[in-house]
């Protein structure tokens, strides 16, 4: 993409009203202004709001809110032209129980309060290996999800990286978290229908190259502090690389 699109949708970004791009200094160390606030200021009812983290182009968030009516979804990134794809789309089909967030996934605590959301998606994220700190499975953002999820609520997994899905499952098992499903090849064990069926820019691209889409997702107590798993990273660092290099 060329530097005059990136401008061009930054430009028509500040025009859509279901996109939200708060200052740095409107959510660093302080509360967000529509923190305990969505369901009553943004969404106008009391439906349950699902929270996809690193949403990219906004695929998921737009194709779970024409799904589930009923549910309120918020797509969450810090690029922005990315977002633009997203929510040009929802603001063109006028789709009101989806909205996005511009900011820093650091930053969440700033933007929900204690059990304001039911469940979140991570969808595709990058598995940052060897770097546990930045990772959206990762001990510091477990204990940052308990903040804002309701008791025991659903934290759902999506990705091509054998890498994080075996440290994300290594982590929910050895902390005690209540798995719900886990596959390591959801559309070779045929269970890529429905919710599970939805397709991403990048996901469509992993499929191209034959790599497996792994799933999982369990519960999340708010209760507890998470910490980080014992399990063989060499291991599944050479795995990662062996099987990309393999395609």
């Amino acid at each position: 993409m060329s530097g005059k699109d990136k401008l061009r949708r930054f430009r028509e970004n500040a025009t859509f009203k279901c996109l939200l791009q708060p200052s740095f200094e409107e959510v660093y160390e302080k509360d967000f202004r529509f923190k305990g606030k969505w369901r009553k200021e943004i969404f106008g009812n009391d439906n349950p709001i699902i929270l996809e983290l690193g949403c990219g182009k906004g695929e998921y968030t737009v194709s779970m809110a024409q799904a589930f009516p009923d549910k309120n979804f918020i797509g969450m990134d810090i690029k922005g032209a990315r977002l633009w794809k997203g929510a040009k789309y929802v603001e063109e089909h006028s789709i009101g129980n989806a909205i996005f967030i511009r900011s820093r996934i650091e930053f969440i605590t700033a933007f929900f309060a204690k059990g304001e959301i039911d469940e979140i998606w991570i969808t595709f994220a990058d598995p940052q290996l060897g770097k546990a700190r930045k990772r959206l499975t990762g001990s510091m953002f477990l204990n940052r999800y308990t903040e804002i999820l309701k008791k025991n609520g659903i934290i759902n997994l999506k990705t091509d990286s054998k890498y994080l899905y075996n440290y994300t499952l290594a982590a929910a098992t050895q902390n005690g978290l209540g798995i719900i499903e886990a596959e390591d090849d959801i559309y070779g064990n045929e269970k890529g229908s429905g919710i599970l069926g939805i397709k991403t820019f990048y996901e469509t691209n992993f499929l191209k190259i034959g790599l497996p889409i792994q799933y999982l997702s369990f519960h999340l107590e708010t209760e507890k502090r998470y910490g980080e798993p014992e399990w063989d990273e060499d291991f599944w660092l050479k795995e990662e690389e062996k099987g990309r290099k393999a395609k």
